[in-house]
This record gives structure tokens, sequence and C-alpha cells, in this order.
């Protein structure tokens, strides 16, 4: 038996260590360490309730608007404000530019970078991949970064700048907008969509969300664009058999509006053939493994108390649970639970009875997220009523608890409030990587990546096997955001 650290990662945000036994060339047992304890949480308590606004966005440089629509949304369940239409579509087109922004960002310079590896330079396909997605020196950046600079302009029309925008707000976004402001927010989608025809996909994006079976995206991976290499080198590579996971999948639901939610909330067990209601009460955190002292499992109970000294500790993170169950969320999950054929299909091609989730079926879900929400966002700016309010006053949140739940680019998050007389009293957030790179439980029930590296061979790489690389970068972690 050896033991590997692996760690600090490159392109990551944040800090993460690796502690990996292996046993014949293989690992036989993971832990997932959130090295840097935040703090964000015990900021907050004794402020006045509106100053979450201000705050929470800050938790995170490159997810800021997710962590404003949550704290939005908990402040909004307190106090019963109702954003008109407007303030719905609006939120929702920057959220989702956002979110288009970090899928983007890390199929091109988070994920893609790794098969440019010397290791991977006996392999047919390696001088194309390496010539385009090298870091640094790969063409796809000179690309992809003004494209992405460009989709980004909608926070400033919408939410004034990004990150750390106070813009969004329980009755809905403060900034109305005028008819030459929607007509560039339109542009912008226009070009936007114009880019991944050309780029990403080299095809409408109506064929892309039209790819429904593994056949048809077979099919397709023969074309051209960036995404089509990628499909044919992760077959050489058989990633759908990398970092193989089967857990219940979760999703708090995206892009709401009075007819309902583009993306549903709701829980994908292994094997099932419907998601189930999503049962936010069944929601509890475990510090059996965490630096952080005991108290309410219940995150809307629960107060932060760090302890550096805290007996078997290893991590930051506290350890989510569905009940008693880890989870994973994240693009892959968000699509799952809202039936998506092409995703489903890929988690049942697994191994057993209940398939799993693997790191080909998380990249193709967030790449296929980029052409459907880029769709949706067109359809939603010229959606807006310029007549119509933006923005609806109401009592600010004085007494009373609530939660917060939206999906980031990553997966699920949420905020747990508790306020009386005006201050936050409590205040939880449980980030999309605290569900997927949790430490062990208080019955030594792995994480999600954890279980995923399980297996993985490492041969005479040891540390530097790419394929630990593969399976971490497939959760894209945002470590920032994990530990308060």
């Amino acid at each position: 038996m050896t033991r590997l650290v692996v760690g600090p990662f490159n392109r990551v945000e944040g800090d993460l260590e690796l502690t990996l036994d292996i046993a014949d060339g293989r690992v036989s047992e993971a832990r997932v360490a959130t090295t840097l304890y935040r703090g964000f949480e015990q900021i907050l308590t004794g402020r006045p309730a509106a100053d979450a606004l201000v705050i929470a966005p800050r938790v995170c440089g490159i997810c800021s608007l997710s962590q404003s629509m949550a704290a939005a949304a908990a402040l909004r369940a307190v106090s019963g404000i109702r954003p008109p239409p407007n303030g719905e579509l609006a939120a929702n087109i920057a959220h989702a530019a956002e979110n288009i922004a970090d899928h983007l960002t890390h199929f091109y310079l988070f994920f893609m970078p790794d098969f440019a590896r010397d290791f991977y330079a006996g392999e047919a396909w390696f001088p194309g991949v390496a010539a385009r997605f090298k870091a640094v020196a790969g063409a796809a950046a000179r690309e992809v970064l003004p494209a992405r600079a460009r989709l980004l302009h909608v926070m400033g029309l919408i939410a004034g700048k990004w990150p750390h925008s106070l813009s969004v707000q329980p009755g809905g976004v403060t900034r109305a907008l005028e008819l030459g402001e929607k007509m560039r927010l339109i542009a912008i989608f226009g070009e936007f969509r114009a880019f991944l025809e050309k780029v990403l996909f080299a095809a409408p994006l109506e064929q892309v969300v039209a790819i429904a079976t593994p056949e048809h995206l077979g099919e397709y991976a023969r074309g051209a664009g960036d995404f089509a290499a990628f499909l044919r080198l992760a077959e050489s590579l058989r990633l759908e058999g990398l970092g193989r996971i089967a857990l219940p999948l979760i999703s708090f639901g995206a892009y709401h509006r009075a007819e309902g939610a583009l993306f549903p909330a709701g829980l994908l067990a292994p094997g099932a053939r419907e998601p189930s209601p999503l049962p936010p009460g069944a929601i509890r955190e475990d510090v059996a493994f965490s630096f952080l002292h005991e108290n309410s499992a219940d995150p809307a109970l629960a107060v932060t108390l760090p302890d550096a000294e805290r007996e078997n500790g290893y991590s930051w993170a506290k350890a989510p649970r569905l009940a008693g169950i880890p989870a994973e969320t994240g693009a892959v999950a968000r699509q799952a639970v809202a039936g998506d054929p092409l995703i489903r299909a890929l988690i049942a091609k697994g191994t057993g009875a209940s398939g799993g989730t693997n790191v080909f079926a998380r990249v193709v879900a967030r790449v296929m997220e980029i052409a459907r929400l880029t769709l949706a966002a067109g359809e939603w700016a010229q959606a807006l009523q310029l007549k119509e309010s933006f923005f609806a006053h109401g009592p600010a949140a004085v007494e009373g608890a609530g939660i917060g739940m939206v999906e980031a680019a990553r997966g699920a998050l949420g905020h747990w409030l508790t306020v009386e007389k005006g201050l936050i009293r409590r205040y939880q957030i449980v980030a999309p990587t605290t569900w997927n790179f949790s430490p062990r439980d208080a019955h030594g029930v792995p994480g999600p990546l954890e279980q995923a590296l399980v297996g993985i061979e490492t041969g005479e790489a040891g540390a530097k096997a790419p394929a630990i690389q593969h399976v971490v970068r497939s959760f894209d972690p945002c470590m920032v955001c994990t530990a308060h």
C-alpha cells in the first residue's frame, strides 16, 4: 500500500488536496480535503438582513451572480416579495450568461488542456488537440476569450457589473432596460450563437439540442467543431468508464418563471425512470471528518464554528447528505432530473442495473447546456416587455426563516437564512462543490469525488496520472465556494 498526496491543483478555483491510497497500481481509497476556511457564514451573522446581498456574492468571483440569486431567493422567502415577470426574465438572462461563461471556461481552459499533456503524445489525435487546446499556447483560447468577454457584457446591461453585482434583489432587478439595451442583449446572444455554431459545435444549435441518443451523438462526432473533437478522443480513451459512480442526482431547479422552471427541481435515484420531488427537509450536513464543531446537522439551525484540532478532521468542508446518503449535483444531474433523453441514456449505459455518471457524461452535459441556455436566453431577451416593471417594492425581511435554492453552473446551491428583528441570526451556505467534494460522514461513507476516484489506475505516473486530473476536473471544483 502506497499513500500519495496530490495537490495543489492548477486551473482550479481555490485550494484542493487529495490523499490517495494506492494498491496494485490503482486507487483503493481517497480523501478529498478543502484546505481553506472562508468564514462567510460567521461574517454574515448579526448583520442587517439585506447585507446578505452585498456579502454573499463575494463568496466567489466566478459564480458570484449565483450566490446573489440564492441570497435574494432566501430573503424573498422571508419577506414574501414576488418579482414581476420582467424581473424574473432579466435575472434569468444574467444568470444564464454567467453559467454559459462558466461552462465555456471549464471546457476550453480547465478540462481540455489536460489532453494536450505529453503523456498522450503517442495518440493519433494528439497533434491536433495539442495545437488547439494546450494551456496558454493553444489556438482555441484566442477565439474563446473574446467571445466569452462579449457574452459577459450582458452583466453590464442588466447587473451593472460583474462579479459582485447588487442588481439582483428579492423584488427583481434594480435596472429597467430600454429599447436600445434590449436590442443589444439580443445582438449579444446572436453573436455568441454564431461563435458557437462556427467554433464549438459547427452545427445549428437546434440540431445540437435535438441529439437524443448516444448513437446520434456518435454520428455528430464524425463532424467538425471542438465538441466533436472531444467526443472522438473521449471514445478513444473510454472516458465513459472513468470516474463512474451511481448516487442520487440532485437539482434545486433553475431559471424560474411563473409558468415553471427551465430545469425543474427534483431527485433522480440510481436506476429510477422518473425523478421524485426534492425533499429540502432531508438535507443535513455531517461534520464527523470536518474541522468544525458538532452542532445541528440541519442547515436551517446550524452554526458554523471552526475547530482546527478536531479529531479525525481532514477537510474544512462539511458533508452534505440527502436522507443520510451522498448525492451528486451538476449539469449532469440538472439535465437528468429534467428528463433530457441523451443524458439519461449516457447514465444508463453504465455497468450494472443502475448505470452511473462518469467523466464523459458530466462533460457532455455541460457542453450541451451551453447550447440550451444560449437558445433560452435569446428567447427571454425577446420576451422582455419594456413598458412593464422590472422590480417590485415590498417589506424588508424582518422576522422569519427562508431557503434560497438555485442552480449554479456546478450544481445545487442553497442559502439557509434566519432573520430576527431585522438581523441575520443564522446563515448557512451549501454549495455544489460542498456536495461533490464532501469528506466522509459519521458512517464512514465517502463523498462523490472520493467514490469516483476509487479504482483509478495510476501506474508509473503516480500522483501525476492524467486520469486523476480528468475525474477531478469533470466535477469542476470551485473550492472557494465549498467551506464557510
